[in-house]
């Protein structure tokens, strides 16, 4: 799978992509399989796999689920360097450039390097930025690290840039797990404007109302992780924004 590739040929193109979050430490086998017949049916763009929690054990047996019964592609979104799972496609090698943190910027990445490299997995260098919700989060708990102000769209303009400069290949703005506001219309539209770099928006997407937003502002694709643990059907729902 070439990821990264397809993603910017199919932006060129005016396509949008949805992703669907799944947290290794709330599922099951059997709920996966569900989740995927479901997001196989509704034409789901990727699973991304990853949480916030140091999980151990039964990832390659939920990423088989995963690929078992709907062939969607499966990319690490990971929480640690600890859920680096072979049998998915591809990682995306967060770099929390909002925070600083030296271990979430570097020091897990040069833990999971010799892995990484021995893996086939599709490695994604990704510019990860944390963006103010409302109330702390897990990403922000965990990670220990301040989230941009959702006010200050400036900030995230020239962190987004920064990102890019150095290199990395995608952004990726977070309002975080259990996020009481999404990221912003204005951030997202100012970080688009001023960058050319794949856009990813993710946390606080709770409905259709707010998926159709962060796309009109600009999001190349959007992520749906807590909300559809509630309500699987706004997956059918939010596919037709993508649409």
């Amino acid at each position: 799978m070439d990821f990264l590739r397809t993603l910017v040929k199919d932006i060129s193109r005016g396509k949008k992509k949805f992703a669907v979050l799944v947290d290794p430490d709330k599922s099951t086998p059997v709920s996966l399989k569900r989740l995927a017949i479901l997001g196989k049916k509704s034409g789901v763009d990727y699973f991304f796999f990853g949480g916030s929690l140091l999980m151990r054990g039964k990832g390659e047996t939920l990423i088989k689920t995963l690929h078992d019964h709907s062939g969607i592609p499966v990319i690490l979104f990971p929480g640690s360097s600890l859920q680096i799972f072979p049998n998915a496609n591809g990682i995306l090698l967060l770099s929390l450039i909002s925070g600083r943190n030296p271990d979430m910027l570097i020091g897990k990445h040069v833990e999971s390097a010799a892995l990484l490299r021995a893996s086939k997995l599709e490695i994604i260098p990704t510019a990860y930025m944390l963006i103010e919700s409302g109330r702390p989060t897990s990403v922000s708990y965990i990670s220990n690290t301040l989230p941009i102000p959702s006010d200050k769209p400036d900030i995230a303009v020239s962190t987004a840039l920064a990102g890019e400069m150095l290199g990395l290949k995608i952004i990726y703005m977070d309002a975080g797990s259990g996020a009481l506001n999404p990221v912003p219309a204005d951030v997202i539209k100012q970080v688009k404007q001023n960058t050319s770099l794949p856009l990813i928006i993710g946390g606080g997407i709770s409905s259709p109302e707010k998926a159709r937003s962060a796309l009109n502002a600009g999001a190349d694709v959007i992520v749906i992780g807590n909300a559809i643990e509630k309500d699987p059907e706004l997956i059918p729902a939010i596919r037709e924004i993508v649409r």
